[in-house]
C-alpha cells in the first residue's frame, strides 16, 4: 500500500495546536503507515507541545503581523518572505500528499507555498469569525472546514464544509453525574456548576465567583472551579467546592456539571456542545477582532447559550447562574438547541474531507 504523507501547520496557541494534533492522530488511525510532519513557528508553544505528542516538527522564523501601523511590520514581512521560501523547500523535500493548516503564524507561509506548488490543501477555521490567516488563504486552498455553521458568508461557498471542531475523545461520552461527583467529593443530588477560564483563568469570572461563594453554598449549589494559575481561590470553611488551578479530568468535570461558566473560545464551546451542557458564556474582551463575542453569538442566537458581557460579570454572573439552575424548562431548551449544533464526529468528518481530496 502506498505510504501517505501529510504536512500539518498550525500553532501559536493551544486553539491551533490541539486540533492539529487531533487530526494527526486520526490520520494515523486512517493510514497506519503514514508519515506526518508538523511545521510551526520557532519559539512558539508548538515546538514543545507537538513533540510531546510524538510528532516531528520543523520551525520557521516567522512573526505575527502587528494590527496597528508599525515599523515592526517591515521585519514581519521580511521574515514571512524567508519563511515562505523555507516552506517551499520543506514541501519539496517531504513531498506531502496533502497539506493541512489549522491557523497561526507559520500556517500562512506553509499553506501559501503548498497552494503555489499545486499540492492538495485543506484549512480548518474553528471560530465563528475567520482569522486573518484563513481569510488570506481562502481563495487559494481546496477545502475549508469550519467549526461553526454559516461561514459561507465569509469563505467561498463551494469550499466550505461545516465539520465542527475536533474535541478530545474522552468528552464524546462523558461519565454520568454520580460517578463524576464521587471523584470530586460532591453530592450528586445537588446542582453543580463547572467554572473554567482556561489554563490562564479569567480574572473577571474568578473575582465574581470568589465574591459569590457563600451565595452559592447557601443555595445548595456546588462548584468545580478551575481558576487558572494566576488566581488563588479562598474557599475556607465552605463545603461543596472543588477549586484547583488546573484540571486534567475535564470529562469528569463536564460529567458532573449541570451548568458551565466559560470564556467563549471555539474549542471550549465545542466541548460544551458535544457534552450537551447549558452554559453562561463570558467572551474575553482581550482577543483579536473580538472573535469570542462572535463565537458566543453563534450559540445565543440559536438559543444554545446565555451570553454575559465581561463588564457585566460582577453585577450579574452569580444571579444569572442561580436563575438558570432554577429554571428546568430553560435548561431543557438549551440542551435541545445544543443537540442541533454539536458535532461529536468532527475529527472524523475532517478526515473524510481529506480522503475525498486524496481521491480527487
Amino acid at each position: 500500500m502506498q505510504q501517505r504523507k501529510f504536512l500539518i501547520s498550525g500553532g501559536g496557541t493551544g486553539g491551533h495546536i490541539y486540533p492539529a494534533v487531533a487530526i494527526a492522530k486520526a490520520l494515523q488511525m486512517e493510514y497506519p503507515n503514514c508519515a506526518i510532519l508538523f511545521v510551526g513557528a520557532k519559539n512558539r508553544m508548538e515546538m514543545e507541545k507537538v513533540p510531546q505528542e510524538g510528532f516531528d516538527i520543523v520551525g520557521l522564523d516567522v512573526l505575527g503581523l502587528k494590527r496597528a501601523i508599525s515599523p515592526a511590520n517591515l521585519l514581519v514581512i521580511w521574515k514571512f518572505i524567508k519563511s515562505y521560501f523555507s516552506a517551499k523547500k520543506i514541501i519539496k523535500k517531504f513531498q506531502p500528499d496533502c497539506v493541512i493548516g489549522t491557523g497561526g503564524y507559520a500556517s500562512l507561509a506553509v499553506m501559501m507555498a503548498a497552494a503555489r506548488m499545486h499540492k492538495k490543501t485543506l484549512i480548518w477555521e474553528g471560530n465563528g469569525y475567520a482569522g486573518l490567516t484563513n481569510k488570506i488563504l481562502a481563495s487559494r486552498v481546496n477545502i475549508i472546514c469550519t467549526g461553526f455553521p454559516g461561514m459561507e458568508n465569509v469563505f467561498p461557498e463551494d469550499k466550505v464544509r461545516f465539520t465542527g471542531n475536533p474535541v478530545r475523545q474522552s468528552l464524546q461520552t462523558p461519565p454520568d453525574k454520580a460517578l463524576s461527583c464521587q471523584h470530586f467529593g460532591l453530592d450528586p443530588q445537588k446542582p453543580v456548576i463547572f467554572i473554567t477560564g482556561g489554563s490562564l483563568g479569567a480574572r473577571s469570572i474568578n473575582t465574581a465567583i470568589q465574591a459569590g461563594l457563600k451565595t452559592f453554598t447557601d443555595q445548595g449549589i456546588q462548584l468545580i472551579w478551575q481558576t487558572g494559575k494566576q488566581f488563588e481561590a479562598n474557599t475556607q470553611n465552605l463545603t461543596g467546592i472543588h477549586a484547583t488551578a488546573f484540571l486534567r479530568e475535564m470529562d469528569l468535570a463536564y460529567g458532573a456539571a449541570d451548568l458551565v461558566i466559560s470564556r467563549a473560545g471555539a474549542l471550549s464551546m465545542s466541548e460544551i456542545a458535544v457534552c450537551g451542557k447549558p452554559s453562561l458564556l463570558v467572551p474575553s474582551p482581550n482577543v483579536t477582532d473580538d472573535h469570542q463575542t462572535k463565537n458566543a453569538l453563534q450559540f445565543s442566537d440559536r438559543g444554545a447559550a446565555i451570553v454575559i458581557r465581561d463588564q457585566d460579570v460582577a453585577e450579574s454572573l452569580i444571579s444569572s447562574a442561580i436563575a438558570i439552575l432554577n429554571n428546568p424548562v430553560k435548561l431543557y431548551e438549551i440542551r435541545a438547541a445544543l443537540a442541533s449544533i454539536a458535532k461529536p464526529q468532527a475529527t472524523n468528518s475532517i478526515i473524510q474531507e481529506i480522503n475525498k481530496l486524496l481521491q480527487s
